[in-house]
């Protein structure tokens, strides 16, 4: 019988598909990590675009914020050149000031004339007061006999109307005469 002899391409074939089922399963495992690679390119990708987006939103924000400070910066400079045009002329009305107050030595000096006088006008005015009682006495008495003046000249007044009337009752008789005399 012939001897089972292994054939020489046998175990070429046996290596050839043991190298075969190898690069198999290391192409399975390549392309098992090329998936994940890519996966993971995928995801760091949409991460730097998430943050290249917030980098874009921030950039934009901060750029809003530079403009209001620059505005408010412009409004600032309005407003201190009306400030420097106000201090000038407080400067202007602080020399002004300033000059009038070298007038106070002399106003010092009439206040203190005045203070010395005051104590002599006081005194004055109170014996003025003193003679305003008497001349309020005297009026007192005029009114009065003001009061009797008009009671008198009251009375006249009813005499003066009963003169009147004959006088009137007198004057008609002599209505008729008066036109022919001469």
């Amino acid at each position: 019988m012939r001897s089972r002899r292994e054939d020489p391409r046998r175990a070429l074939i046996e290596v050839i598909q043991r190298l075969g089922r190898a690069t198999q399963l290391h192409l399975d495992e390549r392309h098992r990590h090329f998936r994940i690679t890519d996966i993971v390119i995928i995801a760091t990708s949409l991460l730097l675009l998430l943050g290249a987006a917030f980098d874009v939103y921030h950039a934009r924000v901060l750029y809003q914020d530079f403009n209001e400070i620059i505005s408010d910066m412009y409004s600032m400079h309005d407003h201190l050149v009306g400030v420097d045009t106000d201090m000038g002329s407080i400067t202007a009305n602080m020399k002004s000031f300033d000059d009038h107050m070298t007038h106070m030595d002399s106003i010092a000096a009439r206040m203190d004339s005045m203070a010395r006088i005051m104590p002599q006008i006081r005194g004055n005015t109170q014996a003025m007061a003193g003679e305003m009682a008497s001349v309020e006495e005297n009026m007192e008495l005029v009114r009065n006999a003001m009061g009797i003046l008009d009671s008198r000249i009251h009375g006249m007044t009813g005499g003066v109307v009963m003169m009147r009337e004959h006088m009137s009752q007198f004057a008609r008789p002599m209505a008729g005469i008066v036109p022919f005399m001469p």
